[in-house]
């Protein structure tokens, strides 16, 4: 399992951890991830997804899931949240017809 946030497309970084002498030592820079279990209402059903803590209040700020997921660019988004998302697209686009 890579570390790596499926929504935002965040991971680990890297940089130098820095002593009180200014000796420099290589180190990573790893996103806050967490298991989280979301509801998508278009769908009707719960998705597990590990993304980071800082997706989780995007996904809150923007208005759940499914808006978050059709607003995403496509690039960003695991091969999972991908799939949820077209299915998402669809299920709405069959609703609205």
């Amino acid at each position: 399992m890579s570390r790596r946030c499926e929504l935002t497309g965040k991971s680990a970084q890297t940089g130098h951890k820095v002593s009180h002498s200014n000796h420099k030592t290589k180190r990573r820079f790893l996103p806050n991830l967490i298991n989280v279990t979301m509801m998508s209402d278009s769908l009707g059903r719960s998705v597990r997804l590990r993304i980071c803590a800082n997706a989780l209040k995007s996904v809150d700020h923007r208005g759940g899931l499914d808006a978050f997921l059709l607003k995403a660019k496509d690039v960003e988004l695991s091969a999972r949240a991908l799939e949820l998302k077209r299915s998402i697209a669809k299920k709405q686009a069959s609703a609205a017809a």
